[in-house]
């Protein structure tokens, strides 16, 4: 039997974003796959957020909500320790390179990284948080024992960027999320204010998504070819958000809809309804929102940068992220012809098809399993 101590403390963040998706599929995922797996999650105290009800299944330490501060030491010094209550785990596994814990004696670290976003774009980050994944994924290839990817992109900017060993590394794609279901959409939308015809993005409102260059192409789409459609952003305001809501109230044609931070059930009601989903992000790890509309046949627009490409494969209409006038004819294109979406939803569902958490978790217990 392998243990192994994951740590958790994104589930408790405001916005837990794809990483806390990342851990909340993949930890059932392996129990199920693997009965004998001996599973802890550890995570600092966070008054007022509760844990997530699917933990109940696991065995769970939380560590003083102090230790947050700390956080950076980890990844310097090793130090502070992991409690004792830890101790006899063999597997230590981060989720991400931003908080590494250090292992004891005879304990194995295997840390994910999603992407080198805040090397290839530095200015789109705040700077703490820019310093704390440079030092996070740096201790990553050095002292890692395993080193997780979700894409065979982010395994080459870590060994472009950081020297990674190629046999170190481990590409583990991920898996469409989020619960679907076949309930009529229209309450959901009604309560979010939103009316169809729609085009929708998901994820956190931040300068790595490229918003600013949709509102604007949207806007010149609409004009264009006098297209119906409302422009939806759901998700949290994330950090540089100012300029794309300065965008937003700038006005134009169309109507750009912000729905703030929105739960899963919600978001499924959204991309089901939706005429198409746009996801023109400058850099991606892997870009668990374009699975998440292909699984439920909503016509993909989306970029061709970075790890996008390997998601998304022939089942999308891919453009250059930084060209407004190709997002524009890309969005009129597949919002003014219904028999370009139809294609488009049936090549997305069978994309989609080709993933799953059941295969995420059995090719991560691979990783451990090799750790020996």
């Amino acid at each position: 039997m392998t243990s192994v101590a994951m740590h958790v403390d994104q589930l408790f963040y405001q916005a837990p974003g794809g990483i806390g998706t990342y851990i909340r599929e993949l930890v059932p995922a392996m129990a199920e796959a693997d009965p004998s797996l001996s599973v802890t999650l550890f995570h600092a105290d966070f008054p007022g957020a509760p844990p997530e009800p699917w933990m109940d299944r696991f065995h769970t330490v939380t560590l003083p909500g102090s230790i947050r501060r700390l956080y950076p030491f980890w990844d310097l010094t090793g130090r502070p320790p992991l409690p004792e209550t830890l101790s006899g785990v063999e597997i230590l596994h981060a989720p991400s390179p931003a908080t590494i814990p250090p292992p004891g004696r005879g304990q194995r670290l295997v840390v994910t990284v999603h992407d080198v976003a805040f090397r290839v774009y530095p200015s789109l980050f705040p700077t703490p948080w820019r310093l704390l994944f440079r030092a996070g994924t740096r201790r990553a290839v050095k002292s890692a024992d395993a080193v997780i990817t979700v894409s065979e992109h982010t395994a080459g900017d870590l060994v472009r960027f950081y020297g990674a060993d190629p046999a170190k590394l481990h590409v583990v794609p991920l898996a469409a999320s989020l619960p679907t279901t076949a309930e009529d959409p229209a309450p959901v939308l009604e309560r979010l204010n939103v009316r169809p015809p729609y085009l929708l993005f998901v994820g956190t409102l931040e300068p790595r998504k490229n918003l600013i260059r949709l509102v604007r192409a949207y806007r010149r789409a609409v004009a264009a070819q006098d297209l119906p459609h409302r422009l939806v952003l759901a998700g949290p305001l994330g950090w540089h958000h100012h300029r794309l809501l300065a965008e937003v109230r700038a006005g134009g044609p169309g109507e750009v809809i912000l729905t703030g931070r929105t739960a899963p059930a919600d978001l499924d009601a959204l991309y089901r309804a939706a005429d198409a989903f746009c996801y023109p992000s400058l850099y991606e790890g892997f870009g668990l929102p374009v699975l998440e509309a292909m699984a439920r046949g909503t016509p993909v627009v989306c970029s061709n940068a970075s790890s996008v490409p390997e998601v998304a494969g022939d089942a999308a209409v891919m453009v250059d992220p930084r060209s407004v006038a190709g997002l524009t004819a890309a969005l009129g294109r597949v919002l003014g012809d219904p028999a370009e979406r139809t294609r488009l939803s049936e090549a997305g569902r069978e994309r989609a098809g080709r993933f799953s958490w059941e295969q995420t978790s059995r090719d991560t217990l691979k990783v451990y399993d090799a750790l020996g």
